[in-house]
């Protein structure tokens, strides 16, 4: 590096946006990700031992993919390339496998290249990196914010370590704030700053677990904010709002307005209201509640207060939890709403719920309930001169499929559990369960 190139480095290091200049350097600067990179964890001793094989980093932006990559870079001894899928074409790619086999012929330094965005690679580009990573000429580190499985080419997919990255939670965004105020050299530290905590939470909150989103706005409000008399640059919520752009919403995550919306929306479903049902759900995003929180709970809707009346609904409410996690906010809130509309226009019932709540009460009370001797399993050796399975009738082979016989065991002959409403789906079930006592009758 000449002088110029040091000057321009040392320049860019305290004029760039804090976001960058704050990247961490090393793992002790890391936050987050400690089921990844956590001491004594595979990626991290494998990083420090300088034994790297190829890796794809997957998940939300501002989670550390690329900060991994810059790290891997800083601690290694093999030749560290960078492409960017969004820009580098093939050409880029052959140069730098030129280059790459050089190196290990002439002096057998490995080399490591990272490509970001590797999901913007087509397949003939990713085809291209196929030989060299498989015979070792290369060590691919990928990273990408779509879901490998469905972008990365499965040939490639299958010689790689793939490590999935996490939003940050509050915790950890709060800790990166705290780091970025105190740090004199790249940070806010010769700022004289005096924050709100309810300012610092709503950056954390808003953030949506992005650590480059909570310092851009960090540095926004304490740049543009005016220093009192003091030189004090007092951060408040309404400076908050204005730098991240999302207004405070009134929410606390553990506290009564937490439990109060959720059971407003809950109430909302099943009251059959989808309008009431997308505001309690707006309210619940926008104030920062877990999206998969939000998923579990319509997934649990679905099943009790819908049930066998919509039994599509489950399946409804499967699909918007899945798309929680393979696209995350706030895309993911489209799946959410439509979830939550089919679920409050749906037809209810609550027969499933009660139905294994009684059969589960009865089980607990009861003495003794063996299962009868023709439902035992007869397919072993022996079975049938012991009486299992003799007098089973084989219902495929009566007309509906269906014949009268004995299942529950001789103490609960009788009861019933499932009672089905004539809602929906279940105004079928009723006919057929009427069918079957009329042939039991007859």
């Amino acid at each position: 590096m000449d002088l110029f190139e040091y000057q321009q480095a040392l320049t860019s290091k305290h004029q760039g946006p804090l976001a960058s200049r704050m990247r961490p350097r090393n793992f002790q600067e890391f936050v987050g990700q400690s089921s990844i990179v956590g001491q004594g964890r595979l990626l991290r001793r494998a990083i420090e031992a300088d034994q790297l094989s190829s890796i794809i980093l997957h998940g939300p932006p501002g989670t550390g993919k690329t900060t991994i990559a810059k790290i891997i870079a800083e601690s290694t001894q093999a030749h560290f390339e960078q492409l960017n899928a969004v820009t580098a074409g093939v050409n880029d790619l052959r140069q730098v496998v030129r280059s790459a086999k050089e190196r290990l012929g002439m002096y057998g330094t490995r080399t490591i290249l990272f490509v970001d965005e590797i999901h913007r690679f087509n397949r003939s580009q990713q085809d291209a990196l196929l030989p060299d990573v498989e015979e070792g000429t290369l060590i691919l580190v990928g990273a990408t914010t779509e879901n490998p499985s469905f972008q990365v080419n499965a040939a490639l997919l299958s010689r790689s370590l793939l490590f999935q990255l996490e939003l940050l939670n509050e915790e950890e965004l709060t800790q990166i704030i705290d780091q970025a105020l105190q740090d004199n050299e790249r940070g806010l530290g010769n700022v004289q700053v005096q924050m709100d905590p309810d300012a610092c939470q709503h950056l954390v909150r808003m953030a949506g677990g992005d650590s480059r989103r909570v310092l851009n706005a960090l540095e926004m409000a304490v740049m543009t904010t005016t220093p009192h008399a003091d030189g004090i640059r007092h951060i408040t919520l309404e400076i908050a709002e204005e730098s991240i752009q999302r207004k405070h919403v009134r929410y606390d995550q553990s506290g009564d307005q937490h439990y109060d919306t959720v059971s407003a929306w809950i109430k909302s479903m099943r009251g059959s209201d989808p309008d009431a049902s997308l505001y309690y759900l707006a309210k619940m995003i926008l104030g920062g509640e877990d999206p998969r929180f939000i998923a579990r709970r319509i997934m649990i809707h679905a099943a009790e207060d819908v049930g066998m009346a919509d039994p599509r609904a489950l399946l409804i409410a499967s699909a918007a939890a899945h798309a929680v996690e393979l696209v995350g906010l706030p895309e993911a809130q489209i799946p959410l709403a439509e979830a939550v509309i089919y679920l409050a226009t749906a037809p209810k019932s609550n027969s499933a719920y009660t139905g294994i709540q009684q059969a589960l009460e009865t089980v607990k009370q009861e003495v003794r309930a063996e299962v009868p001797h023709h439902l035992r399993d007869s397919h072993f050796p022996g079975a049938k001169s012991q009486g299992r399975g003799k007098g089973y009738l084989y219902p495929h082979d009566f007309p509906r499929g269906y014949t009268q016989q004995q299942y529950l065991p001789n103490e609960h002959c009788g009861k019933s559990f499932y009672q089905p409403s004539a809602h929906g789906y279940e105004q079928k079930l009723s006919e057929f369960m009427r069918w079957m006592k009329q042939s039991s009758e007859s």
